[in-house]
């Protein structure tokens, strides 16, 4: 019976974190679009490097999603969740106390590969956790969570920024992280690494990773070089 009780905990917590987690990335990522102008003003930006606060959170989530989902499956999925929370959580309080527009794209970056551990880690946790008579619902509720932060970010992000300003967008982050990082450590007992011990394709990884910045980076020069027809 005890046993029984801790599963259906674990399975509770696994669920509501990581369908938090899957809420906060994807309205992270649209909220600040509605606060560029703010920002852009402050930091006198141009329109180029605005569209670099959104890219550069956008591209490094993207590059670092397939290898550090691998890397996740050889050494804890857990463990990379929580790590990519805490770094989440912390590029979002640093923006709160960002001095330039320079060191505001930098932290986006770092927030994105975050984002990257979350992502490729959350979906495999549930997996992990639920059997698969459970996985459809549950996968269904992570979908959802992701589509509505998607969906309310714009909405949410231009009513922060124009009653607390575009830093509160980012502020808002901190306790939901902080709050889902206590009840990983502190509830979540288990680690999951169905692929322990396989090696890690460490150079495909730098080759997908450049391969990938150097096509974003490509399309987003256009406007200064030109396109070739």
């Amino acid at each position: 019976m005890a046993i029984e009780m801790e599963n259906r905990l674990t399975k509770r917590i696994t669920l509501f974190v990581v369908t938090l987690a899957a809420f906060l990335t994807p309205f992270d990522g649209s909220s600040v679009n509605v606060a560029l102008p703010s920002i852009g003003k402050e930091f006198s930006m141009d329109a180029i490097s605005l569209g670099w606060v959104a890219t550069a959170y956008l591209l490094a989530s993207a590059m670092f999603l397939v290898p550090l989902g691998r890397f996740a499956d050889i050494y804890g999925r857990k463990k990379l969740f929580t790590l990519g929370i805490l770094i989440f959580t912390t590029a979002s309080f640093s923006m709160v106390l960002c001095t330039s527009g320079t060191m505001l794209i930098c932290l986006r970056i770092v927030q994105g590969f975050g984002s990257a551990m979350i992502f490729g880690t959350g979906v495999a946790l549930l997996t992990s956790v639920f059997p698969a008579q459970e996985r459809g619902k549950v996968l269904g509720i992570n979908v959802a969570a992701a589509y509505m932060g998607l969906s309310v970010g714009p909405f949410l992000g231009g009513l922060l920024t124009l009653h607390f300003g575009w830093r509160s967008i980012f502020l808002v982050n901190v306790p939901l992280g902080l709050t889902a990082i206590a009840l990983i450590s502190f509830k979540l007992r288990e680690e999951w690494a169905e692929a322990e011990g396989e090696k890690f394709d460490l150079k495909g990884s730098i080759i997908y990773c450049f391969g990938l910045t150097a096509v974003i980076y490509g399309f987003s020069s256009f406007s200064r070089w030109g396109a070739i027809l």
